[in-house]
């Protein structure tokens, strides 16, 4: 039976996938993106003098609030004792874009790749939920879930996964008939809670037959993305900086390095004076007109959404920009979002892999989102200050008779946070935390 209906789709345009790009790019990146655009692009050409007002796609009344938050002139230089660093080798991360590239995809089904990796977490999990990025793209998630499946078996395997179970079953899966498979699949809580001899029983094989497959097991990969991290080599340039004047801050998207781009007058020109025998460079030089046109206000755009999403966070957690380091309060991307009015795959654009160096030390921006945890009397406080206290107790506890989870989760519940034992688990993996056993002292 044929059955037609009437959808309204909405889908990026060309110039709105640029910007996207450019948002997620980091300093370093996005100085390679222009340096090549000026050896691709001819109507693109770095100029000699400062950026000014006619330069800037902002409009005329925005030029005064940006004249105090964009100094052209000034020149980065990063404070000694807050060094920051990356790996001046690819990271993970520009591996796993590579590996896209040579992915059979087309053009937009790439691009969605990207944003699905753009959106994984520290673990390299799947941080929002994909339908969200189905619909910024115009798509349905039953649309996009085979570019979802491909990105999950890049290298390494299980990347973009919603939980632990899924993360460890993809990295089994060319080899579903094999009895780890099936204990993931069918026993993954005995298996996480270490429930053996119940797998044996249910099972009817022996503790030794068992302690095989465990021990296959223990090589999979349960946070294929910690490589998305980067490594101390060479220093970082921070992409924010703040600055306290008069007990306001003051918010400098550090790009002045960006040499000022212009449209050459030259080749503009030449598209007017072109006669209708010469279609093919018309369209060539029309091209590439328009893509440096969309270049210039991608970059403005980045520098707007910066410093919108900046001022946002300072404005979320007061208390820590008052000095109170230790102190986050629960933030989510959305809650960002719904304020800016922005999509949340494009909070998360601007925050992954962005740094800003304020008097307290340099932080990704990643750093002040925290999940919440609810308290006896309703009350919210962030997952950051748990892991503080945990931390704080496992520092101070006897190395002689260390703690056991059990007894972490009794020892939280003194400072009135009530968490079950395998969150506490969780917690204390977070912090790169070693159990009981392994911290004691010998």
């Amino acid at each position: 039976m044929l059955k037609q209906e009437l959808q309204q789709k909405q889908s990026l345009s060309p110039q709105q996938i640029l910007e996207a790009t450019l948002l997620q790019l980091n300093n370093s990146s996005l100085d390679k993106y222009i340096l090549e655009e000026f050896e691709k692009n001819p109507i693109l050409e770095p100029s000699e003098t400062v950026r000014d007002d006619s330069e800037s796609n902002l409009k005329e009344d925005e030029n005064d609030d940006w004249d105090d938050i964009y100094e052209a002139n000034q020149i980065y230089e990063p404070k000694k004792d807050n060094s920051f660093q990356i790996s001046a080798e690819k990271n993970l991360l520009e591996k796993i874009i590579d590996q896209i590239h040579d992915l059979d995809l087309k053009p937009l089904e790439k691009t969605i790749a990207e944003e699905i990796i753009y959106n994984l977490d520290d673990r390299g999990y799947l941080s929002i939920d994909l339908f969200l990025i189905a619909d910024r793209y115009g798509k349905t998630e039953k649309e996009i879930n085979h570019i979802l499946y491909k990105v999950q078996h890049l290298d390494p395997p299980g990347l973009a996964s919603k939980d632990l179970q899924q993360c460890l079953i993809l990295q089994l899966d060319d080899n579903r008939d094999s009895f780890e498979y099936k204990i993931i699949n069918e026993y993954f809580e005995d298996f996480i809670n270490k429930r053996y001899n119940r797998i044996s029983r249910k099972e009817n094989i022996s503790p030794k037959e068992l302690s095989i497959s465990i021990k296959k097991l223990s090589k999979l990969n349960p946070k294929p993305g910690l490589g998305l991290q980067y490594v101390n080599d060479e220093s970082i340039i921070p992409d924010l900086i703040l600055n306290k004047r008069s007990n306001q801050w003051d918010i400098i998207v550090n790009d002045s390095w960006i040499p000022p781009i212009n449209i050459s007058k030259t080749y503009k020109d030449m598209i007017s004076d072109l006669d209708a025998h010469n279609k093919k460079t018309k369209s060539f030089l029309k091209n590439n007109f328009n893509k440096a046109k969309w270049v210039i206000e991608a970059i403005d755009q980045r520098r707007k959404t910066l410093y919108m999403v900046m001022q946002q966070i300072i404005i979320y957690q007061q208390e820590f920009f008052n000095g109170n380091i230790d102190t986050l309060k629960p933030m989510r991307l959305k809650d960002i979002s719904d304020i800016i009015g922005l999509d949340v795959s494009t909070i998360s654009r601007a925050t992954r892999g962005k740094y800003v160096e304020t008097p307290y030390g340099i932080f990704e921006l990643k750093y002040f989102f925290t999940e919440n945890h609810l308290l006896f009397d309703g009350e919210k406080i962030s997952v950051s200050k748990v892991k503080l206290t945990l931390k704080k107790i496992i520092d101070n506890e006897d190395k002689n008779n260390p703690l056991s989870d059990d007894d972490l989760k009794e020892s939280l519940l003194k400072f009135g946070y009530s968490i079950a034992r395998r969150t506490v688990a969780k917690y204390r993996d977070q912090l790169n935390l070693p159990v009981a056993r392994l911290r004691k002292k010998i």
